[in-house]
């Protein structure tokens, strides 16, 4: 059996990912309390988050949540 090569890093891609979330979190830190709030801000503005919520019965988004742009 052979084993293929890897294609890409996961680890690396998640470090990507969370780097660019803590610079936009920078950008908006005046806007927001927390780093949660600027979460469940960007969640609320994300349709597949809402999907998932209701696919899963999650929490309902917060009213009026927004994150700008």
């Amino acid at each position: 059996m052979t084993t293929k090569s890897k294609t890409f890093d996961c680890v690396e891609m998640k470090n990507r990912i969370q780097a660019a979330i803590q610079v936009e979190y920078e950008a908006h830190r005046a806007e927001f309390p927390s780093f949660v709030e600027f979460v469940k801000a960007a969640a609320a503005q994300s349709e597949y988050a809402r999907t998932m919520r209701r696919k899963f019965g999650g929490a309902e988004t917060h009213a009026g949540a927004s994150l700008p742009r």
